[in-house]
């Protein structure tokens, strides 16, 4: 190839490049302005689900479900199977099962599809949707535990993977046995760093630094065996050197059954931790201010009938690095509510979460609801049955408006829709839609319609006491792509 030739392409390549930035980055000649983003349905979806138990008595079902997108890409599929096994011939395989066979594979959007699987060598799982099974997809976790540590119903909703996770509420005190399941679901391996913050700072734990996850590998680290220090409250700190991972604890406690502790919500002055079961026993709020700042917060509970402030719970001082913890009591009294941390002067930014219990005595059980984003656009819960669910809206700064659907049933059904208004500065627990005619499980899209930001989540139950709560947070069904357009006049300038 000769010279003429390579300044030829590479004149071209530079022209292209000039264009392009001109018709993203530049207004128009006119000095009009740029016209808004597109908002259209994502072309590609990847999930992790962390191994659920160790447990010989557990039962775990994973629900997978993808909402109808309105201009979603035709064809695709979505798949879920064992962490470290390729869709391809001559990969490698789970413990006593066949390589690259999927743990669940939905038919249809619109549609659940399940999946069971028992005892405690269940693997962690990686998803991928792709095409029309891809705005949306969620895969809803949820393992029955009928003895031992950590008893009860254990849920999580498999998240994608990323590179840096906070968990206030984590523990190594004496009867709890906190694990942090990292899976890494790339082709190549992941440097992990782990921090714990007790009440008086930093804790020192230098085998929690420099971690490798291999590639396709997940791992469960015992948080105990990080540090000597046994403290009853602790904020994890999961950062990721290269790579990316998916990151959760699960947190099992002798006495009081025990839960998944998903990520809180980014590091923010003000929070909301949605969806407090009315006849929750306790109530334990775990905050913790990553930055340089103390942070001081008002505490303030959104109720049926409004914001309150729990009596002899007003603020919270949060110091810097330190994490914090008070216990609410039964400060729902009753009643399903919300809680909202606000700056009580300048905003600083925290992370929080809750430890929630039902129950009393031997029969107490744990759950657990992090700080979570808004609904957003559009957000899905998965693993829905007739009974046993409760869905919680939360509208704490204005009157907001939100439609919610029920699916058709995974087994047959035909889906249901109702709208409701839930007023500025309350919670409600609603009376959610039921697929009519439905035959096994379903799932419930929550789409805000006008007003205020809507926080959601929604509690499983099974038995007299045993529960697990996930929050909804936007489902990322939709990305914003920005309107482009040729502009050659750049070149004249």
């Amino acid at each position: 190839m000769n010279r003429t030739t390579l300044s030829l392409f590479a004149g071209t390549a530079a022209l292209a490049a000039v264009t392009a930035f001109a018709a993203v980055g530049s207004p128009s000649a006119s000095g009009a302005a740029p016209e808004a983003a597109a908002r259209l349905p994502v072309e590609r979806t990847s999930l992790v689900c962390p191994a659920p138990s160790t447990s010989d008595l557990a039962e775990t079902t994973y629900t997978s479900f993808t909402p109808v997108t309105k201009g979603a890409a035709s064809g695709g599929r979505a798949r879920l199977q064992a962490a470290g096994e390729k869709d391809a011939k001559g990969s490698k395989g789970g413990k006593d099962k066949k390589a690259g066979q999927p743990v669940l594979t939905p038919k249809a959007p619109g549609t659940p599809a399940t999946g069971d699987t028992s005892g405690g060598d269940t693997p962690a799982l990686v998803g991928t949707a792709d095409g029309s099974f891809a705005p949306g997809w969620t895969v809803q976790e949820t393992t029955e535990v009928a003895a031992g540590t950590g008893r009860g119903l254990l849920g999580v909703t498999c998240a994608g993977a990323d590179t840096d996770f906070w968990f206030p509420g984590a523990s190594t005190a004496a009867g709890r046995t906190d694990y942090v399941h990292l899976t890494n679901p790339d082709d190549s391996a992941a440097v992990v760093d782990i921090e714990l913050y007790g009440k008086d700072g930093a804790i020192k734990a230098p085998l929690g630094e420099n971690l490798t996850v291999d590639a396709g590998a997940s791992e469960a680290i015992l948080l105990p065996t990080l540090t000597e220090e046994r403290q009853t409250d602790l904020t994890v700190h999961v950062s990721v050197r290269g790579g990316r991972v998916g990151a959760a604890v699960r947190a099992l406690d002798d006495k009081a059954g025990g839960d998944w502790l998903a990520p809180a919500a980014d590091p923010a002055g003000s929070l909301v931790l949605p969806g407090i079961p009315k006849d929750a026993t306790d109530v334990r709020l775990t905050a913790f201010a990553p930055g340089d700042d103390d942070a001081d917060l008002k505490i303030r509970l959104a109720s049926p009938d409004g914001l309150i402030t729990p009596a002899g719970n007003e603020t919270l001082h949060v110091k810097s690095g330190m994490t914090t913890t008070v216990d609410l009591g039964d400060v729902t009294r009753g009643e399903p509510g919300s809680l909202v941390l606000t700056p009580a002067d300048q905003a600083v930014p925290v992370v929080a979460a809750l430890q929630v219990v039902r129950g009393k005595g031997d029969k107490r059980e744990t759950a657990f609801i992090p700080a979570t984003a808004a609904v957003g656009t559009r957000a899905t819960s998965a693993g829905n049955g007739a009974k046993g669910t409760t869905l919680a809206l939360s509208a704490p700064e204005g009157t907001a408006t939100v439609k919610v659907t029920a699916s058709a049933g995974s087994e047959g059904g035909t889906p249901a829709t109702k709208t409701y208004t839930v007023k500025s500065g309350t919670t409600q627990d609603v009376d959610a839609p039921v697929p009519t005619g439905l035959k096994g499980t379903y799932a419930l899209t929550v789409e805000p319609v006008s007003g205020g930001p809507l926080y959601a989540s929604r509690t499983l139950t099974a038995g007299d006491t045993a529960f697990t709560v996930q929050t909804l947070p936007t489902d990322h069904g939709l990305v914003s792509v920005p309107q482009t357009r040729e502009d050659l006049s750049i070149l004249q300038k």
